[in-house]
């Protein structure tokens, strides 16, 4: 996939991500949650395993944000199980375009993620998606934070 998307600011790209992606990514993650950032080698797994939609956003050959999901076929659901978007490219439609793409190529009736339940402008982003709660898990993140499980019906057109 690839397709040249119009943000507020500048225009962007949005690509499949592959493992050659893999130090752009490590760079965004660590940028993105500083607390959090997943290790290198399930960074390499999300860009490799079969089976796990991923997507990169693009500006003048820079990765400003990612997205990346996979199918629980068993329970015709999907996991967007990370999205980030670099802070100066924040609030510019990235991370919706992100959740879109995912959506679409993951090709299930439901999508869930979870997010920090401190992450206020990420839960407004999803739920204005059409995501709604449907659970807590509890100490989820390092520090002991909650996470907050959203989920979404995907009507098909």
């Amino acid at each position: 996939m690839s397709c040249i998307v119009v943000g507020s600011a500048k225009t962007y790209n949005l690509e499949t991500a592959n493992w050659r992606d893999i130090n752009e990514l490590r760079k965004l993650e660590k940028i993105c949650f500083p607390d959090d950032c997943w290790p290198l080698i399930d960074l390499l797994g999300v860009l490799t395993f079969n089976g796990i939609v991923r997507f990169k956003a693009v500006i003048d050959s820079k990765m400003i944000g990612f997205a990346a999901g996979d199918t629980r076929t068993e329970h015709e659901l999907g996991w967007i199980s990370t999205i980030g978007v670099h802070p100066d490219y924040r609030k510019q439609g990235i991370g919706a375009a992100l959740m879109n793409a995912c959506e679409q190529a993951l090709n299930v009736s439901r999508v869930r993620l979870n997010v920090r339940i401190s992450n206020k402008s990420a839960i407004h982003l999803y739920q204005g998606m059409g995501y709604r709660e449907v659970t807590v898990w509890q100490g989820y993140y390092q520090n002991g934070e909650d996470a907050l499980v959203l989920e979404k019906e995907i009507l098909f057109k």
